[in-house]
């Protein structure tokens, strides 16, 4: 027995150990981790910053604290809030242009101009810092409808508002970076602590607390669940933008018919070309607008050149016509014309206004109806001027009681910057150009307007801009192709000699389904030639379709090259 007490005590002594040794790991396994996040490194904030928890997200950005005024710079501004904000880099000024006006504040100013006059607020609304400009987001809540609160390194911000789910903090806890007791602790909460649940898991919930923290909290912690409905803000009111349609301005004795624009280009070099005015009206049916090619900007300042005469306003009243004149950036009349940069003329807010108020002034001076804006050039790092620039033009066009009409190219993704989402805000009408689809010089052979690419830029149109305000525009023209060897050449053919060229060469051209435009292809010597035809039938189905889509009319280029049975198609168009 005396030697069996010693191997008695061991086993003992093993199974203390064993025993503290299987306590201790569950222990370490299922206790409560105690350790504190680093909140710096969580939110990756340094001094000065903050970090921005928008809705139930925290986002990259960070917002700026300077004087405890919070900041954003301008493109998160632009990013989550309000694009509308614009910077003028080279006269230092941020403007802020509504349907009515255009509020202006210089960099590093503690005042803003309005209509009304110049006020005052008791911060540093922008500063221009490391190449960056950065805006006071009380000044941004000025003319935007959001909400932010900060807290110690972090703050909630609002831009929708709806329903939320809450619970209340049963028992005191912690709020930890992931679920698990493991994980760190980011901060206590204590009984009865409302927090807004936002993903409820097995174990676990994914919450937030009322100072914006985003973390874990055990389910057994949470009771009294709610649904809780969030107050919009609502403070800002924006000036409505007005639109003219085409029966606003109708000339006394206009048929307007079924209230569709069906407006005509007018190309003329020079103001001789005013005097074949009657000849381009004659032969047409169903027209109401004449755009005359009259201004071309010509150099950086803000002017342009004019063929401009009242007399042919008047004339074209006469008829039953409204005269939206044509202002370009390509239609150059001056010997300096490779020095005229697009990104000069607009990026500048002194030019960019003078020449606003110079075609408005003329607009007004010959009694023109409207302004038809063609540009045509602006490359996408001048996209962001081009679109103040018709804002600006908007409000004036608007207080003038001009219609604005604004031309485009069908739309894709590389030339979105021309924004139809802006222009179908502030323009009465946008016009794309439904053509060009092979263009001439390009080396492509193919369709000038076949009807899908006719469709879908219709259809990606009316995605950003309301129907009524599109009008298609459709070519009376065609490209003849020769493809001879490697070499690719064309040449133009109009609507109206299409028929007689292919008597000429004693070619009948075959309905194409795809395109639904008649094809003809033939070959000469060691030259092969393709030719898409625009014809009464080709008009038909585009006109077919556009009605279909209920847009809000057609435009031409141009008057001069039509034929009296697509004139027809164009009346009962118009009329429909």
């Amino acid at each position: 027995m005396k030697k069996a007490i010693p191997v008695i005590i061991a086993m003992f002594l093993i199974l203390v150990i064993g025993g503290i040794a299987v306590g201790s790991m569950l222990y370490d396994k299922y206790s409560y981790s105690k350790e504190q996040a680093d909140l710096d490194a969580y939110y990756q904030v340094s001094e000065g910053e903050c970090a921005i928890v928008l809705q139930d997200e925290l986002i990259e950005e960070k917002a700026i604290v300077r004087d405890g005024v919070c900041y954003l710079d301008l493109a998160t501004v632009h990013k989550y809030l309000n694009d509308i904000f614009y910077e003028d880099r080279s006269e230092e000024l941020l403007l802020y242009t509504t349907a009515t006006e255009v509020i202006k504040t210089g960099f590093g100013s503690q005042a803003y101009t309005t209509a009304s006059g110049e006020q005052s607020v008791d911060y540093v609304i922008c500063y221009l810092e490391n190449d960056t400009l950065y805006v006071a987001m009380d000044y941004v809540k000025l003319f935007t409808n959001y909400s932010y609160e900060k807290f110690e390194r972090q703050m909630q911000m609002y831009t929708q508002w709806g329903t939320k789910e809450t619970a209340e903090i049963a028992k005191d806890t912690a709020v930890r970076y992931r679920g698990g007791v493991k994980s760190e602790v980011l901060r206590d909460l204590a009984k009865g602590e409302t927090v807004e649940v936002l993903e409820v898991l097995e174990n676990w919930s994914k919450i937030k607390t009322s100072d914006a923290m985003i973390g874990y909290v055990e389910n057994k912690r949470l009771t009294n669940a709610a649904t809780v409905q969030e107050t919009p803000v609502t403070d800002y009111v924006a000036p409505e933008y007005t639109s003219l349609s085409l029966t606003d301005k109708a000339p006394e004795g206009a048929v307007t018919g079924s209230g569709k624009v069906s407006l005509g280009w007018h190309a003329i070099g020079g103001v001789g070309g005013n005097s074949t005015l009657e000849e381009m009206v004659a032969g047409t049916k169903g027209m109401n607008v004449i755009a005359p090619t009259w201004f071309s900007i010509n150099d950086t300042a803000g002017n342009f050149r004019s063929f401009g005469e009242s007399s042919y306003v008047e004339r074209a009243h006469s008829y039953g016509l409204q005269v939206w004149g044509v202002l370009d950036d390509f239609n150059y009349n001056n010997e300096n014309d490779a020095n005229i940069s697009v990104y000069n003329l607009l990026s500048s807010t002194i030019t960019r206004q003078n020449l606003v108020q110079n075609v408005v002034n003329e607009a007004v001076s010959l009694g023109l109806d409207g302004i038809n804006l063609d540009f045509e050039r602006v490359t996408e790092d001048a996209g962001v001027h081009y679109v103040q620039f018709l804002r600006e033009l908007s409000i004036q066009c608007r207080s003038n009681g001009l219609v604005l009409s604004i031309d485009n190219y069908v739309p894709f993704h590389f030339n979105d910057y021309y924004r139809l989402d802006v222009q179908g805000q502030v323009a009465d009408y946008v016009i794309i150009m439904g053509y060009d689809e092979h263009w001439h010089g390009s080396g492509d052979p193919g369709s000038v307007a076949s009807i899908d690419y006719v469709k879908g830029g219709i259809e990606r149109t009316m995605e950003e801009v309301p129907a009524e305000k599109i009008v298609n525009a459709l070519p009376f023209y065609t490209i003849l192709w020769k493809v001879d060897g490697a070499k690719v050449t064309d040449e133009y053919l109009t609507l109206n000699n299409t028929a007689d060229f292919m008597n000429r060469i004693g070619v009948k051209a075959q309905w194409d389904e795809e395109t639904c435009q008649n094809y003809a292809e033939w070959t000469s010597g060691s030259a092969t030639y393709q030719i898409w035809l625009e014809d009464a039938e080709s008009i038909n189905v585009k006109l077919n379709v556009m009605n279909a889509h209920n847009i809000g009319g057609v435009a031409v280029w141009r008057l001069g090259y039509g034929t009296s049975a697509v004139w027809e198609l164009l009346n009962a168009y118009s009329n429909s």
